[in-house]
């Protein structure tokens, strides 16, 4: 083995290193970041510490306010850093009597075409 052998095998682990540890630290740097850009002001969001608020107001880039708790008198600016996760306003899918009543309809007349 000589000094082209160790040059491919310190290659190969460089390049192993690269897929295994810094390309998916990359990848999660990216979805951070994307999160923290979409963030608006109204989404329900979970710090990092695991306490679900409101975000009432983006300052800047190093403060955001968040709202904890029923009585809305609690209102802490923290880093964006600190929040792992963001559910935007308005997403919950909410679904009335009315499309359940369609549905069961539904179901139901498939069932009696199986039985026949």
């Amino acid at each position: 083995m000589g000094v082209v052998g160790i040059i491919l095998y310190l290659a190969f682990f460089i390049g192993l290193m690269y897929l295994m540890i810094i390309k998916p630290q990359k990848k999660q740097q990216k979805q951070m970041e994307d999160l923290h850009n979409a963030m608006e002001p109204g989404d329900t969001i979970m710090t990092t510490g695991g306490f679900y608020g409101t975000l009432l107001d983006i300052v800047d880039d190093t403060t955001v306010i968040v709202e904890f708790g029923n009585d809305r008198h609690c209102r802490i600016p923290m880093h964006p850093n600190a929040i792992a996760e963001v559910e935007k306003a308005g997403s919950a899918i909410v679904k009335d009597d009315a499309d359940e009543d369609e549905d069961d309809k539904k179901s139901d007349s498939k069932l009696g075409k199986e039985k026949k």
